[in-house]
């Protein structure tokens, strides 16, 4: 879901990473838009009220307002950055930090407005300042990894791409291409996921309050552990696989093996042969 860069992305790591991601950011929205009355997961509607307020002349609004827009552009700054820079070091660690960074500013907003939060328009405005952050990293990291195809805190251009499809399918010859309807699956995926995080948020808000923040979290650190876990199955099965050729144990090879060859200590052992591989030479 998140190993994998650009063009060597398949279909499935694109909807995998575009619904889990879809949801929070349709959860975080609604969240935002019932506590603080404002949207969090994009920033168009923000553009308007910067005009409004500088036509308006009202420059201490024209500065908040401003400073949101900037934290969501930083939020896909920073994402890209670490995407770019820490790539050749570990593709896991420099896609999934970003995603760590929005999981800490938002158990932020969920321990502060939890605990401390006296609904005043300074606090207000920080926590609102802090969700655009966090929405701008993950927005930034889906669109970085994934060549632009994946983008999931806001539905514009989906909703947009999905028309132009769908007026594209009225053809013959443009239904049968595999591009096209693999595209039109990822964007209906994340545009459903969205709306059901939106529905999810809406119905446990005034049970949960700020503490759908911490749920939110949850959903960000499957889409972490879901990778770890891949890479380190994977080593595992290398380990064990190294064992088998080479009758060279290491730990975790001795762990697998008593996983999953229980029933072969019940067998009379094999004299060793030698065993060749398959690209040695003869």
């Amino acid at each position: 879901m998140l190993r994998n860069y650009s063009n060597s992305r398949t279909l499935g790591d694109n909807i995998r990473l575009g619904t889990l991601t879809a949801f929070t950011a349709g959860t975080i929205n609604i969240a935002s838009l019932l506590i603080f009355l404002s949207f969090t997961s994009n920033v168009t509607g923000h553009y308007a009220i910067f005009a409004a307020e500088i036509s308006q002349g009202n420059w201490s609004q024209v500065a908040v307002v401003g400073g949101w827009i900037f934290l969501f552009f930083f939020g896909g700054f920073v994402s890209n950055m670490s995407v770019i820079n820490l790539n050749k070091k570990s593709k896991y660690f420099a896609h999934s930090l970003p995603i760590f960074l929005e999981i800490l500013c938002l158990l932020a907003v969920g321990v502060y407005g939890q605990f401390f939060y006296e609904k005043t328009l300074g606090e207000t405005e920080a926590l609102v300042a802090l969700m655009l952050f966090a929405t701008g990293l993950q927005n930034g990291l889906t669109a970085s990894i994934s060549n632009f195809s994946v983008k999931t805190t806001h539905l514009t251009g989906t909703t947009t791409d999905l028309g132009i499809l769908a007026s594209m399918f009225t053809q013959k010859k443009f239904r049968k291409n595999p591009e096209l309807i693999a595209r039109a699956k990822l964007l209906m995926s994340i545009m459903a996921a969205y709306v059901l995080g939106a529905i999810f948020s809406g119905l446990t808000y005034y049970s949960l309050e700020f503490r759908v923040f911490y749920l939110i979290s949850i959903c960000l650190l499957v889409v972490i552990g879901y990778d770890f876990y891949k890479i380190n199955l994977r080593h595992f099965q290398t380990e064990y696989r190294y064992y088998k050729i080479y009758h060279k144990p290491t730990f975790i090879a001795f762990l697998y093996y008593k996983i999953h060859n229980k029933d072969e200590n019940r067998t009379t052992s094999r004299p060793r042969t030698n065993t060749k591989l398959a690209f040695s030479e003869d």
